[in-house]
């Protein structure tokens, strides 16, 4: 397969030629070789497919809310081609026998690849660690998504194992004793915590969806002082403030300063990658309180438009947040950028397109999306994994 008359994110000319998975040639009027594909980007902008550090499909337990099949399709239709799943299912992911088998669900349905996250502590019990001491290796990401480890001894010692066995510490900050009276403590207490774990112990850390100015500041901090940080940001918490919308989401909407100080990071650098956190509910899970939105299919457009035409951030430092940022935070070294030996994870975006967000037409089962209605620019109109279409959007007609 052959991608003509293209764009890249500087608005350059530009071909791409594919060849088993693989990226052969990016270039400029590249010759097309007899018999292959022909793919006529019709001079839209051209991208490494996005990838996703934070994730929630809800399989094992959950598959009335989402499951791999519909999950994947929700990806695909985002840009995605590779997420990374939480482990906050019933049972938890404690074990490469469950993650292993969320994996292979995957690879079957084809549409996205993903990486499933193991439990710091094991089936959330708060303090055993011997199940991150038989980890095999194909499995580096442990986090405690939607509760954090209370106990400050635990997470020194789960740091300390992370350490030994190369694994990268993902951190939902959240001190649950103080979040019923104060959730920004909350936050900005734990993130404190764990970036002088971090610091303490040489630990891969990385900070999940991090939404308070005190807490980027701290993080920042962290990583002048040679700790090995890094942290995310997502679309909602970039998007919206606590003035524009009241919605279930943990860590909450937040205030417009702190909105300003995650796009000041952005800036600077200290931001590493946009994480959806897409989290999928029923209506009647939401009715009774449940917190988080379905993000997948949204994303990209809502932080081109929010960063990109409403705060001036180059496409190019955006394309870097949604594929090599997230591909160097997951250790994937062949994913992420548009050179000659990548794998050929593409997406075509058409920048100029301004559509409007229908929940009911989601690709996700659950329909939680506080866009509904919302009028965004940036849509996705082709996905590709390794070369095969995964996502084509009925405006595409290449």
């Amino acid at each position: 397969m052959i991608v003509k008359h293209a764009k890249d994110v500087n608005g350059t000319r530009c071909d791409v030629w594919i060849s088993d998975g693989k990226i052969r040639a990016f270039g400029v009027d590249l010759p097309v070789p007899e018999g292959e594909q022909v793919v006529d980007a019709g001079g839209l902008t051209l991208m490494p497919a996005f990838i996703d550090t934070h994730c929630h499909w809800r399989t094992p337990g959950f598959e009335y809310k989402e499951d791999i099949a519909t999950g994947s399709a929700a990806a695909a239709a985002g840009g995605y081609t590779y997420v990374n799943l939480m482990p906050n299912t019933k049972p938890v992911c404690s074990s490469a026998e469950i993650a292993h088998e969320v994996m292979a669900k995957a690879k079957e349905v084809g549409l996205c690849d993903c990486n499933q996250t193991i439990s710091i502590t094991k089936n959330f019990d708060g303090k055993t660690l011997d199940h991150l001491l038989e980890l095999p290796d194909d499995l580096r990401c442990i986090s405690e998504d939607g509760n954090g480890v209370m106990n400050n001894a635990v997470m020194a010692r789960a740091f300390a194992i992370a350490t030994d066995r190369s694994l990268i510490v993902m951190s939902h900050a959240e001190d649950r004793e103080i979040s019923p009276w104060d959730y920004r403590l909350a936050e900005n207490i734990e993130t404190v915590r764990n970036c002088h774990l971090a610091q303490y112990y040489g630990t891969r850390l990385h900070m999940c969806h991090v939404s308070t100015k005190e807490a980027i500041r701290t993080i920042r901090q962290a990583q002048f002082s040679g700790a090995r940080v890094t942290c995310e940001v997502t679309p909602h918490h970039l998007w919206f403030d606590d003035s524009r919308l009241q919605y279930r989401v943990n860590p909450p909407i937040r205030k417009a300063d702190d909105v300003d100080a995650l796009v000041e990071g952005i800036r600077n650098g200290t931001v590493s990658c946009i994480g959806t956190d897409h989290a999928p509910h029923t209506a009647e899970d939401k009715e009774k309180g449940a917190a988080g939105m379905v993000g997948l299919e949204t994303a990209f457009a809502v932080c081109y438009t929010k960063l990109c035409r409403e705060c001036g951030l180059p496409l190019e430092h955006l394309s870097a947040l949604m594929s090599a940022g997230p591909a160097g935070v997951l250790g994937l070294t062949t994913k992420g950028l548009l050179i000659p030996g990548f794998d050929a994870d593409l997406v075509l975006v058409d920048i100029d397109h301004m559509f409007t967000v229908h929940a009911d037409e989601l690709h996700s089962k659950s329909k939680n999306c506080p866009y509904d209605g919302q009028s965004l620019y940036g849509k996705v109109m082709l996905t590709l994994k390794a070369g095969k279409e995964t996502y084509r959007s009925a405006d595409f007609k290449g």
